[in-house]
């Protein structure tokens, strides 16, 4: 496996592992513990992600941009899907 391989497995999974946080994040009130958990308890295994592939400190930004990408993406599909759920539910009810 090439090093530009390995950096985009690993930018890809960390954006998986912060994606059901993303997600958790936007069900519950802005600023709360909640909240600060799910924002910060993913970045642990971040971190042992770039470890593990043995990825330098020159790497540390690609993996915070793509933790926060994985939470915004993650908050971002939740909404559409309840949005979507809730004017499914709206349609059948009619």
């Amino acid at each position: 496996m090439t090093h530009l391989e390995l950096e985009t497995l690993a930018v890809l999974l960390a954006i998986a592992i912060t994606l059901p946080f993303g997600a958790y994040r936007a069900t519950v009130r802005r600023l709360s513990w909640q909240w600060f958990v799910a924002i910060h308890l993913p970045i642990p295994f971040v971190i042992l992600l770039r470890l593990s592939f043995g990825l330098g400190w020159w790497f540390v930004p690609f993996m915070l941009a793509s933790a926060v990408t994985g939470q915004l993406l993650g908050a971002w599909l939740f909404n559409l899907w309840r949005a979507r759920r809730a004017l499914a539910q709206a349609e059948t009810t009619e």
